[in-house]
């Protein structure tokens, strides 16, 4: 059943009174508050006074996986990278609420940061093509400078644990493809333990995003403004961050693809390899092994999709945008399997 996520009024008031506890709002002020996104991740409100303007994180109704959507995690991360120079843009937070009585579930407010954020290819190619260029360097320069992060120079260093992130994330993966598949899926478990008995010895630990691609992030002059849902980050193997990145950006190739929309390849975008090279470059990681970590960033997706076509089947898939997916669950599985092969080829 599709629901609204909304703040009744009692909620609204003591959200107001919590606001001016922290001194963000004045006495005379009214506080509005509308949805911005809500139901399958962390569900986000925009708050607004006549003068002012912030963001409310919360979890999803009702969610089950609280690792996932815990909201002291991702308030510590953006505190944390806001002490970086700004070498990784994210919005200022403003304070961390754990009281569930204010509106029902622990909650962070943080400033609104001016910016748009593309979610399809038709808004992406609406940028002018310099802008289409600077952007996708921007994203890349990014990425490269949070595993440049210290992360105890941010107070992160207990963040995580970054030994054996690899051989952890295939185990996680596979434990989540068990529990959410309905049907064969050929060569899935070849796959996946292919990558378990391959891990590549870790040479790097870093602060990871965990979902780094170009929709999570806000666009604002040709440039990355702030990067945007921190909720899978952690401290782990960065390479696993620019695995995914590639298979993200790269997309399927002459596949229609509703979850995530690839920039390689259209309008003036740089080809994916130009990107993998500059982040390199500026970080001085290794990559020759990167094709391994984009085979994982395969199975994760496929599991990803397989689990939400699992339950479409059951009813239990909430909102648009998912016609489609069953379908690009074996392309993903073999590109998967064509990384893996190719290791080394970098």
């Amino acid at each position: 059943m599709e629901y609204e996520p909304g703040l009744d009024e009692l909620a609204r008031k003591r959200l107001e009174f919590s606001m001016r506890e922290h001194g963000l709002i004045q006495p005379q002020d009214q506080l509005a508050v509308s949805l911005i996104s809500g139901g399958r991740s962390n569900i986000t409100y925009a708050l607004e006074t006549s003068t002012n303007a912030w963001v409310l994180r919360r979890p999803p109704l009702g969610h089950v996986l609280s690792t996932a959507h815990d909201m002291e995690r991702e308030y510590r991360v953006l505190f944390g990278l806001g002490q970086a120079d700004q070498t990784v843009p994210v919005p200022a937070t403003a304070f961390m609420c754990r009281d569930k009585q204010v509106i029902g579930a622990s909650f962070y407010v943080m400033e609104r940061v001016s910016g748009k954020v593309l979610r399809t290819s038709t808004e992406a190619l609406a940028l002018p093509a310099e802008q289409q260029v600077s952007v996708a360097d921007s994203l890349i320069d990014i990425l490269a400078a949070l595993h440049m992060v210290d992360p105890n120079s941010v107070g992160l260093g207990d963040f995580g644990r970054p030994a054996g992130f690899m051989q952890r994330q295939v185990a996680r993966w596979t434990h989540q493809l068990n529990d959410s598949r309905s049907r064969d899926l050929n060569g899935i478990e070849l796959l996946a333990d292919s990558l378990r008995d391959s891990v590549p010895e870790q040479r790097y630990s870093s602060i990871v995003h965990g979902d780094y691609r170009l929709d999570n992030c806000l666009v604002r002059d040709g440039a990355i403004a702030a990067v945007l849902d921190w909720e899978m980050s952690t401290l782990g193997d960065p390479l696993s961050d620019l695995g995914l990145f590639e298979v993200y950006y790269s997309g399927l190739a002459g596949i229609d693809n509703p979850v995530v929309q690839a920039l390689d390849g259209l309008g003036s975008y740089p080809p994916a390899d130009r990107l993998i090279d500059r982040y390199a470059s500026r970080t001085g990681h290794d990559i020759s092994q990167l094709d391994w970590y984009v085979a994982f960033a395969w199975f994760k997706f496929a599991v990803i999709l397989e689990g939400i076509h699992y339950r479409s089947t059951l009813g239990a898939t909430v909102g648009e945008g998912f016609d489609g997916v069953a379908e690009l669950v074996q392309p993903s599985i073999d590109r998967g399997r064509a990384a893996l092969a190719g290791r080394g080829r970098r």
